[in-house]
This record gives C-alpha cells, structure tokens and sequence, in this order.
C-alpha cells in the first residue's frame, strides 16, 4: 500500500503484492474478523507512545460515499463536505491527540449503523399523541427529575460501549482524563456519558445556548433555594470575567472564563465565551466551548477543543491515501477491515513520516509513497541482473529513482539512513 498506485482496493493491492499475496489471498484476509482496537493499540504503545506527552480522547464521525445497495450499513448520512445527506457508509473514530506533537492518532473504528424498526417508530408517533391529548401545566404530585439518571439513546450506548473497549486497553499503560468532542455532543447527555466513564467532556455549544450566573444569596444567614441568577446576555458579558484580549489585523478578540449553569444540564460548566468583534464594522460574533472540569484553565479548553480537528486531517489521508474513499467490499467484516486498514495506515505512515520529517520538514505522504515506489522498482530492476551492482553504485540508483516524482526530494543521508 506504501508504494502502489491508483485506487486502494482488493484488486490493486493483489497486483502490488510479491509472491503469496494473489487477489484470492487478499480477499480472504478481508473476510476475516480481525482484533483491530488491540492492533492499533499494540502499534501505538511500540512506535508511538511516550510517557512523558500529554493524550486526550476526541472523536468525531466520518461518512464516506458510497454507491449500489448491497454495501453493509449503506444508508443516507449527512455530510459536512457536501453539506447534505448522501448514500454512503458511516465510521465513528476514536483517537489518542498528542498535545505536545500536536497530532491525532486513531485508535478504534466503529461503523455507524441506522436502526429501522417499524415498533420503535410507532411508539414514538404514539407517545407524541399522548404528549398532545395532556392538558398543559405540571402535573399534581409531579417531582423533580435527576438530570444525571438519563437513558442514553442508541447513539451514546453505542459510543459508550466503544470507549469502554478501548479504556480497558489503555488504563494500564496511559490515564486519560479528557473526551473532546464536536458540537453535536454538546448536551447533558454526552455529559452524563463521559462522567460515567471517568472522564471530563469538553464540547461546544449553541451561540444562543441559555446560561446563567449561578445566583448569589444578598443574606448568607438567611436560607435561599433560588439557584439560577441572571441570563448571561452575549452582548454585554459582565468586565470581571474578561481574562485575555488580543488584536490581530483589525479583529479584536476577547476570552471570557465563568462557571455558569444550565437548566438542562445536570452541573455547572466551566464555560469560555470568545468574542470576536471587527474594528472597522463592529460586527460581532461568538463562540461557546464548555467543560465538566470547574478547574480546568480558559487556554487549555481552547488548546484542547482546537486539537480534535487534527482528527480531520487523518480523515483526509485516510480517504486520500489510503482507501477509505475506494474499497467495494460489500460484507460486514470485509467493510470494517477496509475502513480499520485505512486508518492503521494513517498511523503507520505518521511513524514513517517522523523520520523523514527530520531532515526535511515539507516531507508529505505523497513524497513517501513515491519514496516506496522508488524503492519497489530498484528492487525488481535488479533481479533482472546477472550481477548487482558495486554499492556506491546501488546508492546512487535507490538515491536518483527513489526522488522521481517527490514534490520534497531527501537527500542522500536521509535516504540511506
């Protein structure tokens, strides 16, 4: 796969592959149910993993397209690219963030599956029924519900499951204590969630999300059950919880850092409000990123909530590269092994692009798999000859063959090395 081109499907890489690797063997390497969370994981903790950086959990969904009708979990997804649903198949991503190297390494892929039952469909047409025949106003006897005993749908028991398989793996080896996710999980639920995991969400939520000052008792001896103070007004965020400003070309940007409330939320948030505001038009908008840990510092939520959409660029490579946007598997363990190869090749070629990236900080994946390339041809170029060439003489040639069509040639250190 490093060093072939075209599209990445079964076909392809038979036509890559040496002796033993026929079309016939690699279909059923595809068919088989591999342990793909303890591959990523064994690959991690040998090649990538360093006890002295700090990981973060993110995760987010990625939809592939697709055509036909016989491809395993083939439905209608909503795509941020086309920014519409489209047919095609969906993959939930989990990925260990390096803080320090400021990248994103994918260590579990679960295929997103549209539950159709007919009961479940009625029973909620039925309940919506119910709902409208009520009369209005809280009923008598009514008491308040524990917004932390929640019934996670299908799609957090899902995810949750997910995390669960991977921690257990992990929580010998490296203690994770943040999930990062996007603004579709910016609610109590995804919340209720991530504590019952053990860990910290921070997410984002709506810009016209309503959230208040937690209210102030004006008489400490006398007793007060209010709890919601004053709706905080996004137009005028109150000067005491102003914690940086900066301008930079004529945008002026400030962070605001309070622990605020929500009343569909079952705890108080730490919440950073940024604010950009244009000097020249004085328009205005806003961004709001929260996070369960009340002592967690306004740069970091920002620092960490930026690092998930290193999550994006492993989705490129991975349709780009290595064949997430071209497998035809049509079965369910041959599309999951599709979908789990192409990601393992993400950290695969992130460990390979380390070294390069030493002596040449533009190297990218398209110079590596020319790289590979060069290499495969060198090698069955001299094969074909009665005698190998001197040593210097061979270096020269790995060194002129291997930079044929590298946008970033290596040197000959390097490519020795």
């Amino acid at each position: 796969m490093l060093a072939m081109t075209g599209r990445i499907t079964m076909l392809g890489i038979s036509r890559w592959c040496s002796k033993g690797g026929s079309y016939r063997t690699i279909q059923q390497f595809f068919a088989h149910s591999l342990p793909w969370t303890t591959v990523f994981w064994v690959f991690f903790r040998e090649h990538i993993f360093c006890k002295k950086e700090t990981y973060i959990l993110a995760g987010d969904e990625v939809v592939v397209s697709k055509s036909g009708k016989k491809s395993y979990g083939i439905e209608r997804f909503f795509s941020s690219l086309y920014d519409k649903p489209i047919l095609g198949l969906s993959f939930f991503v989990l990925s260990l963030v390096s803080v320090e190297q400021r990248k994103a390494f994918p260590m579990g892929v679960e295929q997103v599956i549209k539950e159709k039952d007919i009961k479940v469909q009625t029973e909620k047409v039925e309940a919506n029924i119910e709902i409208i025949q009520k009369k209005r106003g809280r009923p008598k006897g009514s008491k308040n519900k524990d917004k932390k005993e929640v019934d996670l749908n299908a799609e957090f028991l899902r995810i949750q499951k997910h995390i669960q398989d991977l921690l257990k793996k992990l929580n010998k080896f490296l203690s994770l204590t943040y999930l990062v996710l996007d603004g579709h999980f910016g609610n109590n639920a995804a919340v209720v969630m991530a504590r019952r995991l053990g860990l910290q969400l921070i997410s984002k939520m709506r810009c016209d999300s309503a959230l208040y000052i937690p209210y102030e008792k004006p008489d400490p001896n006398r007793k007060c059950r209010r709890k919601y103070g004053d709706r905080i007004n996004y137009s005028y965020i109150p000067e005491k919880y102003l914690k940086k400003t900066e301008t930079i070309d004529d945008i002026r940007t400030d962070f605001y850092q309070a622990q605020l409330l929500h009343k569909e939320f079952s705890q108080a948030l730490n919440v950073v409000i940024i604010v950009r505001t244009n000097i020249a038009t004085f328009h205005r908008s806003h961004a709001v990123i929260f996070s369960t840990d009340l002592n967690l510092s306004y740069d970091n939520i920002i620092d960490y909530y930026s690092l998930r959409f290193q999550i994006e660029f492993n989705f490129r490579d991975a349709k780009q590269f290595w064949g997430l946007e071209d497998f035809m598997n049509v079965s369910k363990n041959a599309v999951t092994n599709a979908a789990n190869l192409a990601f393992f090749m993400v950290n695969v070629s992130q460990v390979l692009l380390s070294h390069f990236r030493r002596f040449n900080p533009d190297f990218s994946i398209t110079d590596l798999k020319a790289l590979f390339r060069g290499y495969r041809y060198v090698e069955e170029t001299i094969k074909l000859l009665p005698k190998k060439p001197d040593p210097i003489l061979l270096a020269n040639i790995f060194h002129t063959v291997t930079n044929l069509g590298c946008i970033h040639p290596t040197t000959t250190y390097s490519t020795e090395s």
